[in-house]
């Protein structure tokens, strides 16, 4: 499949700590058999933050969302937790902080990134989503 031809790939996972390793590492190959092994690094870093903030902070099922369209990665997870998601505080500032780091590397690595409400197979949550712009 050409680079430039548009995909999605979900991951339905549980509210696991391994459920982070099983993202990253899924992260990685598909970007890598699709040819992005450049933007690897990146995305698993981001899909980390976002899937780990779905499972530390929330007790029920989440996503993973990956989407390739026109240039752009969209990383993006969905937990069922409807509250939005604490503002990012700048890295600088967390330099001796136990967490909260999570918000802010993404917002430092990703061109944009946002949340909306969203509702999932009957379950009300939030989908917190970031986007890389392919160089």
């Amino acid at each position: 499949m050409p680079q430039n031809e548009p995909w999605e790939y979900s991951l339905h996972i549980p509210n696991d700590p391994h459920a982070v390793t099983v993202c990253r590492r899924t992260v990685r190959l598909i970007l890598t058999m699709h040819g992005l092994i450049h933007l690897v690094d990146t995305a698993e870093l981001l899909a980390t933050e976002l899937v780990s903030n779905a499972v530390r902070h929330t007790k029920g099922p989440a996503a993973l969302r990956l989407r390739w369209r026109g240039g752009v990665l969209r990383i993006g997870a969905w937990d069922a937790d409807p509250e939005p998601p604490e503002p990012p505080s700048k890295l600088g500032d967390l330099v001796d902080a136990e967490g909260g780091r999570g918000l802010a590397l993404v917002s430092a690595c990703a061109d944009v990134w946002g949340w909306q409400p969203l509702s999932r197979n009957g379950n009300r949550g939030k989908y917190v989503w970031c986007e890389v712009i392919a160089a």
